[in-house]
């Protein structure tokens, strides 16, 4: 559909949302516009007629624009309230686009359908992201980037950078029980992220076959939750390891209050200086702060410390196939403030590798990231509820609109399965584990959205 402009005299009729600045103009505010600015607001929209399958309302203060078809149910209504935003859009791609949105420069009434909008129509994306003013900026972020690679002292430094921002915001908006830092698995659509999150711990344990005789190996304790469910649970040893303080001296904690000192080992250790070999290996979303080029030798380090008829399970965030070498090269806004360091796998790279540099063979996989946009909801509601709280532990509003934006970010790909979450079950060539038959009826009505 056409662009279709309602009118310079036609204000919005969707009030303000709580992300604008302070200072942000009124969208009924008239706005003085450049040349520049004028240009890249023509090339914006020029660009966004082609949107598909979604409706995106635009207000500038001076007019709407209404893009799409009026009656897609995927809807978002962006209000700018600096003639900037134009330029950020035009020429600096999402990056600077949600920049943008940190600094209160727009808002939006639904985030996360935004993404969605984004996602469903990647390719008129991407060529707004090749737009040659844009490609003077690339190559430093690109070296930035490059900057954060994962070398033992640099992992430990972007490690720190996300998860030793306070054990306390993170307890803000995680599952109460475990405080697991990763997609649930949601059995039905009415459950809790606390049930969620105990489902896809056992489930982990029930594929994994652990028994009171394992020696269990965690890479990546989080805030220990698993490695405290497996001991509890299934009676094993586990011996697990964390390169972040805060969740180091937090899952210690733990550990000593629930009297299992002498079952689990707990290590402050990067992943390639481990020693020994164990029965059986997990590691929980940890892959995305290996970096790609580190990849092989984290496949190596599994295939190191199993027995010859280990068993590993890794949960891993994965990009798409046909977009893994486009974003090989891109630093967008979740590498540069999320995770710096930080990848995604293709499932077809992460198993290329394996197979390249291992003995492991692939036992099974599933796919779960439908779950994961589900978890990410939960979160995000469970932190706009405790805004007073995030206040109160020093984070300013750019922080906030920063996570917000982090959150619907992800949810939104997920959504969409821009991104995928897979849960892939590795075997040693002596282990003959029986296969795991899962059945073919889905419980849940996906978009796992429970009744209201």
């Amino acid at each position: 559909m056409k662009a279709e402009s309602l009118g310079p005299e036609t204000k919005c009729s969707t009030s303000l949302t709580s992300t604008a600045s302070p200072n942000a103009l009124s969208p009924t505010t008239t706005m003085t516009y450049s040349r520049l600015t004028r240009f890249a607001r023509q090339q914006t929209l020029k660009l966004m007629q082609q949107l598909n399958g979604c409706c995106l309302e635009i207000d500038d203060g001076n007019s709407q624009w209404l893009l799409g078809q009026p009656d897609a149910p995927l809807k978002a209504h962006l209000t700018l309230h600096e003639p900037s935003v134009w330029r950020d859009i035009a020429f600096g791609g999402t990056l600077a686009a949600a920049e943008a949105y940190m600094d209160g420069r727009w808002s939006c009434d639904d985030l996360t359908a935004l993404v969605r909008i984004m996602a469903t129509n990647v390719e008129q994306v991407n060529q707004q992201l090749d737009h040659p003013l844009k490609r003077f900026g690339a190559p430093l972020t690109r070296l930035l980037h490059a900057l954060n690679r994962n070398t033992r002292k640099g992992a430990r430094r972007n490690i720190s950078a996300h998860y030793d921002l306070g054990n306390e915001l993170f307890a803000l908006f995680l599952d109460r029980d475990h405080r697991m830092y990763s997609s649930a698995i949601y059995p039905h659509a009415n459950a809790t992220l606390e049930e969620a999150s105990t489902y896809k711990l056992d489930r982990i344990c029930q594929k994994l076959a652990l028994t009171p005789t394992d020696h269990l190996l965690e890479i990546g304790t989080g805030w220990g939750g698993l490695a405290l469910y497996a001991a509890q649970h299934y009676g094993c040893n586990v011996t697990t390891t964390t390169i972040s303080r805060e969740q180091y001296e937090h899952a210690r904690a733990r550990v000593a209050e629930a009297g299992l000192e002498d079952r689990i080992t707990l290590l402050f250790q990067d992943y390639r200086d481990l020693e020994g070999q164990f029965d059986k290996l997990v590691s929980i979303e940890m892959i995305e702060a290996v970096g790609h080029h580190y990849l092989p030798t984290y496949l190596q380090t599994l295939e190191r410390h199993l027995k010859p008829d280990g068993l590993a399970l890794i949960q891993a965030i994965t990009m798409r196939d046909q977009r893994y070498r486009f974003a090989l090269k891109e630093v967008d806004f979740i590498k540069k403030y999320i995770f710096p360091g930080g990848f995604l796998p293709s499932l077809t790279a992460l198993l290329s590798q394996l197979t390249r540099h291992t003995a492991l063979n692939l036992l099974h996989q599933e796919e779960i990231g439908v779950h994961y946009a589900r978890t990410l909801r939960d979160w995000r509601e469970r932190f706009e509820d405790q805004l007073e709280a995030v206040r109160q532990q020093g984070y300013d509003e750019r922080f906030i609109r920063m996570w917000r934006y982090y959150l619907c970010y992800c949810e939104g790909g997920f959504q969409e399965r821009a991104i995928g979450t897979s849960q892939l079950l590795l075997a040693m060539p002596n282990n003959r584990r029986a296969p795991l038959l899962g059945s073919l009826e889905a419980p849940l009505n996906y978009e796992l959205q429970a009744p209201e």
